[in-house]
């Protein structure tokens, strides 16, 4: 087991959980994403509305039913590109403390992002990879034994289909979560990434590792 609630505690499986998530349509071309867990059924769901909102400050990931699980905020102005993450529907009025942020590394020669969860003791995420190609993993490197120790907690990797064996489009991807690890709070990592990085494929060419593929949850 890894992590924890961050979110929900019943988005904290006890078994590693393939979830399907798919870039889909509200009112323009991949302008929302599904999140489906394998029985087929949504779990997460976020509408972004079009294009018209592009670059946008505020991402929502909602259940199912629409309720609002995290609001994720661009922290402006910040020299380096920083979201913060807020626990439900934020609102200013009762000045919410972000839960987590996510960050650029700023160690010379690392090409990885933060994540900071707050709490005590905190917890501190690396993600490494391509996510415009959807090749990423979420790695735990909380470990006071051993501050260079990275755990592999969730993957983002294309997704082929069973029967075909022919590998799906990236509006059609993975999300593996390892147990222990909040589902929710994985699917709001994978939204700040799109913001980031988008589908351009030399968005972030300098992140990749080309052992990636080679990684998988022990």
């Amino acid at each position: 087991m890894t992590g924890g609630a961050v979110v929900d505690e019943k988005f904290c499986f006890k078994v590693e959980i393939d979830l399907t998530v798919r870039k889909t349509s509200v009112f323009y071309p991949g302008d929302a994403f599904l999140v489906y867990d394998p029985q087929g059924e949504i779990i997460f769901r976020f509408d972004s509305y079009g294009p018209e909102s592009q670059p946008k400050d505020e991402l929502v990931l909602m259940d199912a039913s629409g309720k609002c699980l995290l609001s994720l905020l661009r922290k402006k102005p910040s020299l380096h590109q920083r979201w913060d993450g807020y626990l439900g529907e934020r609102n200013e009025a009762n000045h919410q403390d972000p839960i987590f942020s996510v960050s650029k590394s700023t160690i010379i020669g690392r090409s990885s992002l933060v994540v900071e969860v707050c709490g005590d003791p905190g917890e501190e995420y690396q993600i490494e990879g391509n996510y415009s190609r959807r090749r990423c993993m979420i790695y735990n490197t909380t470990s006071l034994e051993d501050p260079s120790s990275k755990d592999p907690v969730a993957e983002i990797k294309r997704k082929v289909d069973p029967t075909t064996k022919v590998m799906l489009g990236k509006d059609v991807f993975w999300l593996r979560v390892k147990p222990g690890l909040d589902a929710a709070f994985a699917m709001g990592l994978v939204l700040i990434l799109d913001q980031m990085y988008g589908d351009s494929d030399d968005s972030n060419a300098d992140d990749v590792d080309p052992n990636i593929d080679d990684i998988s949850f022990s």
